[in-house]
């Protein structure tokens, strides 16, 4: 099964100013696009050959994993976005997000805790197991709530190459910023 990078869902200039256009094109066209060509030169002759991205991450471990784990991760991280994003979760994972963090701002300031806490490059994430139950996980590199049996909802990448040239060194800048532009509907359809 040969990858392909997948196209944004919105142009690359759409998320300003929190996340800039030139953000956005070395991080989809260049980073991104670097894991879909490693996977594509690692998986031929492996039993990873005619697996789907998903089943990859959950079976590989070593480089095959550190670049499939990767692009799904990319994957849903671009989706997590939307020009017409922010505010606050409706329905089902709204209420869900209540019920199990008391309140949205409360789940928010988790979230942040979660990611300006990660330690050098890495992912926050809200997952939910097979129950529907949610909870804030933190990542290191390529890691991925399915390798630890739940659903990613929405991610956040912490690597610094997701914030530098827009926010410098300034991680809790760029995560303050992730909530205007986050996209509710993407993360109910997940969950």
């Amino acid at each position: 099964m040969k990858f392909e990078l997948p196209a944004l869902p919105y142009e690359t200039g759409a998320l300003e100013p929190v996340i800039g256009k030139q953000t956005v094109e070395l991080h989809h066209g260049k980073h991104f696009q670097a894991y879909i060509t490693n996977l594509n030169n690692l998986v031929p002759g492996t039993k990873y050959e005619n697996m789907d991205l998903i089943s990859i991450v959950k079976d590989s471990d070593g480089p095959i994993f550190n670049n499939a784990g990767q692009a799904l991760n990319h994957e849903i991280y671009f989706s997590s976005f939307s020009p017409n994003g922010g505010g606050e979760p409706v329905g089902k994972l709204g209420e869900a997000i209540k019920a199990q963090f008391g309140d949205f701002e409360n789940f928010k300031k988790e979230f942040n805790a979660a990611a300006v806490s990660v330690f050098g490059s890495g992912w926050a994430w809200l997952a939910a197991d097979a129950d529907g139950k949610l909870e804030i996980m933190q990542g290191p590199n390529a890691d991925n709530p399915i390798k630890h049996g739940k659903e990613p909802v929405l991610t956040i990448d912490v690597w610094e190459h997701a914030y530098y040239v827009d926010c410098r060194n300034e991680r809790p800048r760029f995560v303050d910023g992730f909530w205007s532009v986050v996209n509710w509907e993407f993360a109910s359809k997940a969950y």
